[in-house]
């Protein structure tokens, strides 16, 4: 299995994977076609494939924030079973960041993820995809140290339609064991910065992050 970078949308595999994302992500998860062009080529945003037997088997996609010193995996999918493609990408992922950590003298607190609740996110099947279950995701997460952070999080959708996701939970793992919560400044600070590509956002994301300013800190909770 090869770990492949993608780094333009005029590259091949980049079709094949945007169409597997709108498969696999129901629509205001999946940011436009075009849109993608910039992103791609910021150093900080790294999206990976497991290729296998020249087929797409997973995809990976995780950015890193100099000035917050703090990462976020993006999205991550699985498309074939039995061949480990989630280790596998976990495990390159992890290698890629610790390596950027030391070429950029990065001194990483941990990292963000966003994640179903599947018990409010009952109408997505995820292409159909049993790996992909909002259930079995989370326990995945679980398990790789992730926790809740307990605030009532409000996702803004990627088709930039001012649209309010309100199923998704904003979890962060760790690097380091003394931390129990996170200040509630830090998470809007992450949050406003990762959000701005997006112009037009809900209303409801808005009240959120004023009330982040109302908060101290934020309390990590099991999954």
């Amino acid at each position: 299995m090869e770990f492949v970078q993608i780094k333009s949308i005029h590259d091949p595999l980049f079709a094949k994977l945007h169409t597997l994302m709108q498969e696999v992500f129901p629509p205001e998860e999946v940011l436009e076609f075009a849109l993608w062009e910039e992103p791609l080529q910021d150093p900080t945003i790294r999206v990976f494939l497991a290729v296998h037997e020249d087929e797409i088997v997973g995809v990976t996609e995780y950015r890193y924030n100099k000035e917050l010193q703090v990462a976020m995996t993006d999205f991550t999918i699985i498309t074939k079973e039995g061949l480990g493609v989630g280790p596998f990408l976990a495990k390159k992922r992890e290698e890629d960041l610790m390596n950027l950590a030391i070429e950029h003298d990065l001194d990483l607190i941990g990292m963000f993820a966003e994640i179903y609740d599947p018990y409010r996110a009952k109408d997505h099947d995820f292409g159909g995809i049993k790996v992909m279950d909002p259930f079995v995701r989370r326990e995945v997460l679980s398990h790789l140290g992730y926790q809740r952070l307990d605030f009532s999080y409000v996702h803004p959708a990627w088709t930039n339609e001012g649209e309010a996701v309100m199923e998704l939970d904003l979890c962060f793992l760790p690097f380091k064991e003394e931390i129990t919560s996170l200040k509630a400044s830090f998470v809007r600070d992450f949050i406003t910065t990762y959000y701005s590509v997006l112009s037009n956002k809900p209303q409801a994301w808005h009240d959120m992050v004023d009330n982040l300013d109302e908060m101290d800190d934020i309390q990590l909770r099991a999954l």
